[in-house]
């Protein structure tokens, strides 16, 4: 009986450490798959030019939080809601857009992205094509990076 009581004790540690010896890899599998922060936000910020050359207000609605802010290319401070009924009402269109560097600093459930990028735009009827350097801070919230604060800025 102590040798069949022993048989089991010894098969069901083997099957123990086999299992932990598996299972990191398997996490580690895993994660690998899962997109980084810094993938996921330069992501966000293509879908971001994508929603404002479709003028998809829904889309960019999702992506910038009810407390974003931004500051404007004529210097004026800009909320969510003043920016996608601009975009609505055609302030601004984004015709084309190429992306240049974008550099992801990530700080917890904040990720600070610097990019830049040359675009063929207009901005309250006028022609504001170029290249422009900007700063976007994305914030982490229920599980979902939103945009929380911008900056652009015209390069001359």
């Amino acid at each position: 009986m102590k040798t069949i009581s022993t048989s089991i004790l010894i098969a069901c540690t083997a099957a123990g450490l086999a299992f932990a010896a598996t299972a990191p890899v398997a996490a580690a599998d895993e994660a690998a798959k899962a997109p980084s922060v810094s993938q996921a936000v330069q992501q966000l910020e293509k879908d971001w030019a994508a929603a404002e050359q479709s003028g998809d207000a829904d889309k960019l609605g999702q992506i910038l939080g009810d407390d974003w802010t931004a500051w404007d290319l004529d210097g004026k401070k800009s909320t969510k809601a003043e920016f996608v009924d601009g975009m609505k009402a055609g302030k601004m269109k984004l015709e084309s857009m190429e992306f240049g560097h974008m550099d992801v600093k990530v700080l917890g459930n904040v990720a600070v992205v610097q990019g830049s990028d040359t675009e063929k735009s207009t901005y309250n009827g006028k022609d504001s094509s170029g290249k422009y350097v900007w700063t976007d801070v994305f914030a982490k919230r229920d599980g979902k990076w939103v945009a929380v604060r911008s900056q652009v800025t015209l390069v001359k």
